[in-house]
């Protein structure tokens, strides 16, 4: 069955005749092989432990991972919920860093069953480590917030227009009158 799409056509090499094939990103190419090779370790680390303990001792681990996991989860989504009703109560915005989110991620590291990710889920849950990731995530994200970015449009008003229509610009406050006032 066909969908009536034209079939794309790649040139042959030396000609620039026809479009040419689009680049593959660094991501696409190496998360595949990156989340393989995560498996295949995760595998052996596992099969290398039951051979040294015995299969209940891993399974045990697992079920404990799993547990322990859970109730992290849980005691974060609980947290990151009190800070929000308590920041809405004030009339301001939740308090920021509080590591909720690591905790969460670190929570559902610690479910995945092998003995990698429980381990990078427990480093997770260390204060220290939180900071850092989150100071390296504030500093990459933020820096990408240039202006005329996503990160400024945040900044700027919309104006209603008795229309409906919005008309984008940005709040100007002139101090003189405010200070009049």
């Amino acid at each position: 069955m066909t969908t009536g799409a034209p079939i794309p056509t790649y040139p042959v090499s030396g000609s620039d005749s026809a479009p040419t094939r689009p680049r593959r990103s660094r991501l696409r190419t190496f998360l595949p092989l990156g989340l393989a090779a995560w498996l295949v370790l995760e595998i052996w680390l596992l099969s290398t432990v039951a051979a040294a303990t015995s299969g209940f001792v891993v399974f045990l681990l697992l079920v404990a991972g799993f547990a322990l996991g859970s109730v992290v989860i849980k005691r974060a989504g609980r947290r990151a919920f009190s800070n929000l009703n308590e920041a809405l109560q004030r009339g301001g915005s939740p308090s920021k860093g509080s590591g909720n989110g690591l905790m969460m991620l670190g929570g559902l590291l610690l479910m995945i069953p092998g003995l990698l990710s429980d381990a990078a889920g427990l480093l997770l849950l260390l204060p220290p480590v939180q900071k850092a990731i989150g100071a390296y995530a504030e500093r990459k994200f933020l820096a990408a917030a240039a202006p005329g970015s996503l990160g400024d449009a945040f900044q700027q008003a919309r104006i209603h227009r008795p229309d409906g229509k919005v008309v984008q610009g940005e709040v100007i406050r002139d101090e003189q009158k405010d200070e009049q006032k």
